[in-house]
């Protein structure tokens, strides 16, 4: 990495580090370093400057979410009835109190915003959506597709093509 704080251009062993990250964030600093052909000590600097610097924003476990009863997931778009700075700023507020709403977009288009939402069944999707969401102040519209099925989910961002 630059040594420029302003520059956040990255060489290509930070890219080679950040894939394998994305791979396995629990790999260990020696398997990490070994991987991308770099000693522990520097290999671990990097990465806390990746962190440092915000490129690396945090670690976490992905769950599977029928394995834990979150069997529905629905797409909804929402359309509120002015679009004004404050009351963008109130809905997203409102929406980051939602544990079932997972991504939440501002978008372009026909809708206001859209959310990938996970609910435990058609009930409780129900509830959500007519209890919460359609209760939520400056909401005019809502419209949802339910997922009958995943057919790619990923998060790693394409940095690199190494196996």
């Amino acid at each position: 990495m630059s040594n420029n704080s302003k520059d956040n251009s990255l060489d290509d062993l930070d890219l080679r580090i950040l894939s394998r990250l994305q791979k396995d964030a629990r790999i260990t600093n020696v398997s990490l370093a070994e991987s991308v052909n770099l000693s522990p000590a520097p290999c671990l600097r990097r990465v806390r400057e990746l962190e440092k610097n915000g490129i690396i924003k945090s670690y976490t476990t992905l769950l599977d979410p029928e394995k834990l009863g979150w069997d529905v997931s629905v797409f909804i778009e929402v359309r509120l009835e002015r679009q004004v700075e404050s009351d963008l700023r109130i809905f997203e507020e409102i929406i980051e109190r939602f544990p079932e709403v997972m991504e939440c977009y501002l978008m372009t288009g026909t809708s206001d915003y859209l959310l990938r939402v996970v609910a435990k069944d058609l009930k409780s999707l129900q509830t959500f959506i007519t209890d919460k969401l359609a209760g939520t102040p400056n909401v005019a519209n809502l419209r949802s597709s339910i997922a009958l099925k995943q057919v790619k989910y990923k998060t790693a961002l394409p940095i690199l093509n190494i196996s």
